[in-house]
């Protein structure tokens, strides 16, 4: 069975209590039990969260050569606006990598507005709250 990886970056640990208004009251364990209870019959969904950049950029590397892995649905919080790093490790990488946010990053403060990764990645999903990741999982099976 093929696998699809989800990787969330900073503060996506702290989903349900963080800003609710803007990042929903479920926990991302609640998301990902829906997630593979959706899709377990067509793909094994990992998951791997980080607030460190470093850790991050060794788990791109890492799975972006996994002949088993279909793809990676990232959502790098934060770092989507800053980290040139993760931008580099993406374009390094062999696997899609579908970028994903929960939030409309458009619709926020200016310096959300650019993302490092849109460039590298194979596409973007923005604004439908944890929903994007089943967008970005449906985008990685279909394409």
């Amino acid at each position: 069975m093929e696998k699809i990886l989800i990787i969330n970056g900073p503060n996506l640990n702290l989903l349900g209590k963080r800003e609710p208004g803007i990042y929903g009251n479920k926990s991302f364990e609640h998301c990902l039990t829906d997630l593979r209870e959706r899709y377990g019959e067509r793909v094994a969904i990992e998951y791997f969260q980080s607030n460190h950049e470093g850790a991050i950029i060794d788990k791109l590397h890492e799975a972006g050569f996994d002949g088993g892995l279909k793809g990676i649905v990232l959502n790098a919080g934060a770092y989507t606006h800053t980290s040139l790093a993760i931008a580099d490790a993406i374009a390094a990488i062999e696997k899609p990598v579908i970028e994903v946010h929960i939030s409309n990053i458009a619709a926020r403060e200016e310096i959300r507005h650019r993302s490092l990764l849109t460039g590298v990645c194979k596409g973007i999903i923005a604004g439908f709250g944890t929903d994007s990741y089943r967008l970005g999982i449906e985008a990685l099976i279909e394409k």
